[in-house]
């Protein structure tokens, strides 16, 4: 396989893509394989915004004071390290599913189960170093983090002193701290990068440990620079393209299907505020029922929405990554088999 370059690269990973998916297309393989890409994936721009805004007053503002009783310490120490706990064995789980699909994308096979054996030993090295990166990187993040937060718990002191806030102060702390947050940000996304588009090959390929395939990566990136930046340039870029174009293409049919759901239970809710006895148990289940539909409904949405773009797009990585990486490129598209060559008949 020749390299391609970053734009060369799309058509074919939305072929690869079209050829998994729909040729033949079956309901229950479509949907298992975008749910596989959705969790592992994930979706690009899915963002959430609080957009309640508190009102206006001219009363001056009031600082709470925490105080935790030793048992609501406890009790939050206890969750925290269940959820860190459950938080871990879901992101094994989804290792495990990441090499998975790396084995149905570069064979063009539609089983979760090979992958998912095959490559036991290559996802829990893989889940270790992941690990170890992320602790490196709020190491880093918090160094980088913790000056700033005593100026702002030193502000947030001396405002309540005051009995006022000053927002130029306030402003003045907030400025320097945004770029920290980008480059922080640029950061994370860029080791991602690194680690998911182009380590990830030569761990599931060859078995190699993570440090080898780290500087094999590095090695690849350094060869051609260019490439490489320009790729991971589209590779941040197309997924909100392509989710800006989907989202003003769906808008209006998002709002009928989740908006008269929506007005039928808001319509439910006003008419049960004076409700008792049955008529309140019989209108909350129905207010449940409908809120499940439109839960499942978006659930479905974004598996088969979401679902080919996260598979395009990890396509797109394995078919630019694999013209710099032979057996990568040469599983995407085997070698010619040579000419038999014909052994010459001597006259007899």
């Amino acid at each position: 396989m020749y390299a391609l370059s970053a734009a060369e690269a799309i058509s074919p990973a939305l072929n690869r893509t079209k050829r998994l998916l729909f040729q033949p297309f079956r309901w229950g393989t479509y949907l298992k394989l975008c749910a596989v890409a959705v969790f592992t994936e994930g979706l690009s721009g899915n963002s959430h915004f609080n957009g309640n805004a508190p009102g206006h007053s001219h009363t001056t503002p009031s600082f709470p004071t925490f105080a935790l009783s030793a048992g609501l310490i406890a009790a939050i120490i206890a969750v925290s390290i269940v959820a860190i706990v459950l938080g871990l064995l879901v992101f094994y789980l989804v290792v495990r599913l990441r090499f998975a699909l790396f084995e149905c994308l570069v064979h063009q096979t539609t089983s979760i189960s090979p992958g998912w054996r095959l490559y036991r030993d290559q996802a829990g090295r893989f889940f270790v170093f992941n690990i170890a990166v992320g602790i490196v990187y709020l190491i880093v993040a918090a160094a980088a983090v913790v000056p700033f937060v005593f100026r702002f718990i030193r502000f947030y002191h001396e405002s309540r002193s005051a009995g006022r806030i000053d927002f130029g102060e306030l402003f003045s702390l907030a400025l320097p701290f945004l770029p920290v947050i980008l480059l922080l940000v640029f950061l994370a996304v860029l080791v991602d990068l690194v680690i998911r588009d182009f380590m990830m090959p030569h761990i599931a390929l060859e078995n190699a440990p993570v440090v080898e395939a780290w500087e094999a990566a590095l090695a690849n990136i350094a060869a051609d620079k260019g490439a490489f930046f320009l790729y991971a340039v589209l590779r941040l870029l197309l997924p909100v393209v392509v989710m800006i174009g989907l989202f003003l293409v769906l808008l209006i049919p998002m709002l009928i299907l989740f908006g008269i759901p929506g007005m039928m239970i808001a319509g439910l809710h006003a008419a049960l505020a004076d409700a008792t006895g049955p008529v309140l148990f019989f209108g909350r289940f129905a207010e449940f029922l409908i809120g499940f539909f439109m839960f499942a409904l978006g659930l479905l949405l974004a598996v088969g929405i979401g679902g080919p773009l996260c598979i395009a797009m990890r396509n797109y990585a394995l078919l630019f990554y694999g013209g710099h990486y032979r057996p990568l490129g040469d599983l995407l598209y085997p070698p010619a088999p040579p000419a038999p060559v014909n052994a010459a008949i001597s006259p007899a």
